[in-house]
């Protein structure tokens, strides 16, 4: 019985302790089905493995997606806006290429009412970060939650991080772009403004709004930054000095028609459209016409020399006032004789103007006038331009009077571009061009006003009254300045002039030989002062005014002085005297 259990249990694999097991390959499984059930047990073990790996992935995806990405996302986006993004308005530089109005990017905030997390909190945060918004307006507005408004406009990139760290999704922004005015007031007139939404709302900005959208090229100005600046200065010295209301100042180059400088006082910030004051909107270079006075002389003069109807070598009589049928016609500080058309134009004689009107006749001045653009609204880049005030025909035709005011200045209102364009063709060679505040690359073809000897008669002329009459005070050493002064009376309440208010107006050109360049000054309502002695006339302000702007910009514009040794002997002992 033994021996068959030893045998048996030999036979089994039976193994006594301490002795040697030994596990054959072949005997792990027994068939193949065994087999296959082992191997599928190691499947399932991949399976699960990969997909406890596949969840985890999609767990740190999402964690990434939901806290990295959009940060990262708009820091990208940060970086897009503020480098390349797409401009919509063109720039606007001077003639040498300094930038007077650019658009920066920048983000607006915006509110999705029905995403907004806690309306009440959110507000009170949103009037911290924002001290001008109304907290009630906001509230009201988040509370109703629908639609989507905007918060504020141009944030800073301080204020977007103050947004962005509240984490509210109902706050959103926007991209927008503002518009820059890097030297304020100096151009304000000239450049204009926009509005909240970019669109051209005055000056330039207006008058060519379509061109600087539609072009990503710069509009290039025939002003000139430096001269801007020189004048405005010297200008808003002297507007203070003498207490004028308004002042203006225009610089013209008398070849071309493009405006070097315009300058009309008081001005504005077109960067602060809130803090703007209302009565400094006006352009008073373009937008307002007045009577000039006795600038309008010059004019005269050389209508009647063109006619043929009068000769640079006749006289007038002005021993007295000329008697017309409703009024009679005096001289300020009279000569009380004859005078030849020089002296007319020297001693500024209201008289011998008024009786060389008459002499040429209604038709010589009507023509001459309309040739001149002093009957129409003139055609510029600006908007703000305004239309003369005329007589109406068939009452200037049929009256002496009005023949002769308009004659020596009154009677008729212009502005002072009309003033300094129409001067630019009386010392040229007698070309008109019209005023352009663009920079042109060629000379631009004018129209023919006056023959090159009336010109020259002219030129000759103006230096008189510069070296002679009342506008010695202009008689800048070296630059051969030649030019009219005027002095107008104003308006009363009751209708009637009165010599309390004038308007004064200096007009001038350099060199007169060879004329480069024309600027008109005008002063609205001066004030007389110690220095004046009393006076208001404009040889004792807008004539030192211009003196001092051309002694001041003529090595700016790289014009060389010309100094003649008998000139500079004479202007040694030259004592200025001022009157009209």
């Amino acid at each position: 019985m033994s021996k068959k259990l030893l045998a048996k249990n030999k036979n089994a694999n039976f193994y006594l302790p301490g002795e040697e097991i030994n596990i054959r390959r072949e005997d792990m499984f027994v068939n193949w089905d065994d087999a296959s059930k082992g191997y599928a047990g190691k499947g399932r073990i991949w399976v699960t493995a990969f997909c406890a790996a596949f969840a985890y992935l999609m767990v740190a995806f999402r964690l990434l997606d939901t806290c990295i990405l959009p940060n990262l996302n708009d820091d990208i986006a940060e970086r897009k806006y503020t480098t390349s993004e797409k401009i919509h308005r063109a720039d606007i530089v001077d003639r040498n290429g300094a930038i007077v109005a650019t658009s920066l990017p920048t983000k607006d905030l915006d509110a999705n009412a029905k995403n907004i997390l806690s309306p009440r909190e959110t507000s009170l945060k949103l009037v911290e970060i924002f001290p001008d918004l109304d907290f009630e307006t906001v509230y009201q507005k988040l509370k109703r939650r629908r639609g989507t408004f905007t918060i504020k406009r141009n944030l800073s990139p301080h204020q977007q991080s103050l947004i962005m760290a509240l984490g509210n999704p109902g706050l959103e922004f926007r991209s927008n772009e503002k518009r820059v005015y890097p030297h304020k007031n100096l151009l304000a007139h000239i450049v204009g403004m926009t509005d909240i939404d970019n669109n051209g709302i005055s000056g330039l900005e207006k008058g060519l709004d379509e061109r600087i959208i539609n072009s990503e090229i710069p509009v290039k100005l025939s002003i000139e930054i430096g001269i801007q600046d020189t004048i405005r200065s010297i200008l808003l010295k002297n507007k203070d000095k003498f207490h004028a209301i308004t002042a203006t100042a225009i610089l013209l180059d008398v070849n071309s028609g493009e405006i070097v400088a315009m300058v009309s006082l008081p001005d504005f910030d077109p960067n602060n459209v809130s803090k703007k004051d209302e009565k400094a909107l006006l352009n008073t270079a373009t937008a307002r016409v007045y009577e000039p006075g006795s600038v309008l002389k010059v004019f005269n003069t050389a209508m009647s020399l063109e006619s043929g109807k009068v000769q640079l070598s006749e006289k007038f009589d002005a021993t007295e006032p000329l008697k017309l049928k409703y009024n009679t016609i005096y001289d300020y500080k009279g000569e009380n004789r004859w005078l030849s058309v020089e002296e007319i134009l020297v001693h500024s004689s209201n008289i011998g103007s008024a009786r060389m009107a008459l002499q040429a006749g209604f038709n010589e001045q009507y023509n001459f006038l309309k040739k001149i653009k002093f009957l129409d609204r003139l055609e510029t880049e600006l908007v703000e331009t305004a239309k003369p005030l005329v007589p109406s025909v068939d009452r200037w035709k049929i009256s002496d009077s009005t023949i002769a005011t308009i004659g020596y200045g009154y009677g008729i209102s212009i502005s002072p571009l009309h003033i300094v364009s129409a001067y630019a063709a009386m010392i040229n060679g007698g070309i008109y061009h019209n005023p352009t505040l663009l920079h042109k690359d060629k000379p631009q073809d004018g129209t023919r006003i006056i023959s090159d000897n009336t010109s020259k008669q002219m030129r000759k002329l103006m230096r008189a009254v510069v070296t002679k009459g009342s506008g010695k005070r202009a008689n800048v050493l070296g630059y051969e300045v030649g030019g009219k002064t005027g002095t107008a009376n104003k308006l009363d309440t009751d209708g009637t002039y009165t010599r309390k208010r004038v308007r004064t107006t200096f007009l001038a050109a350099f060199p007169i030989s060879n004329p480069k360049y024309a600027l008109l000054v005008m002063f609205d309502e001066p004030k007389a002062t110690e220095e004046t002695q009393g006076y208001t006339t404009s040889g004792w302000n807008a004539v030192p005014t211009g003196s001092e702007i051309i002694t001041a910009i003529a090595p700016q514009l790289n014009i060389p002085a010309n100094y003649d040794l008998e000139e500079k002997r004479n202007n040694k002992i030259i004592e200025a005297t001022f009157g009209r």
